[in-house]
């Protein structure tokens, strides 16, 4: 391949599917139904002012009502909710059947069960090839709880493995403290 040549899907694919991911449910409420979808394009942008960003497909049935609704709530989810990840993983009306939730502050459901959660206003939308680049402004947040996250690597769910060595001890400096030159 050159450098003028896009790279085939599948091979783009398979070698991004190498950066692991956690995984997250984007919910919202069309005013009477709540609706969502699972994520693993989400990020932290900004401290200053709060935002973050995720990016919807193009041919998400979701989005659209999340967009003219303004808000959303970012759900992170924790490694016991593989099946949660599975049902707003797939096509289909009502994927809260079952399923325990109450409204964030905007309204946007935040399910039981997840390590955490993001509230956000719609900050700024961006067209960017097959998807959206959707921007948030955080507007509450969850409390957090200890239980391990839920990952994606390689098209497959992971788990956090245990390390064998302790990690250095200044790397608990690097982690904790933000420097000007540090993106969050």
């Amino acid at each position: 391949m050159t450098g003028d040549e896009a790279p085939e899907p599948a091979v783009f694919r398979r070698v991004l599917g190498h950066f692991g991911t956690g995984v997250t449910v984007v919910t919202g409420t069309d005013g009477e139904r709540p609706v969502g979808f699972a994520c693993q394009s989400f990020a932290a942008l900004s401290l200053d002012p709060p935002l973050v960003l995720f990016c919807p497909s193009r041919t998400s049935r979701a989005w659209p009502v999340l967009e003219r609704a303004g808000r959303f709530c970012v759900n992170v989810l924790a490694e016991s909710q593989r099946p949660v990840s599975t049902v707003f993983g797939r096509s289909g009306d009502d994927k809260f059947t079952g399923l325990r939730w109450h409204p964030a502050p905007s309204g946007a459901p935040i399910l039981d069960g997840v390590l955490t959660w993001i509230d956000c206003d719609i900050e700024a939308v961006h067209e960017a090839g097959d998807h959206y680049i959707a921007i948030g402004r955080v507007r509450s947040l969850g409390e957090t709880t200890a239980e391990a996250p839920l990952l994606f690597y390689r098209g497959a769910y992971a788990g956090l493995a245990p390390t064998p060595q302790l990690p250095p001890t200044d790397l608990d400096l690097f982690l904790t403290t933000i420097h000007p030159d540090d993106w969050l």
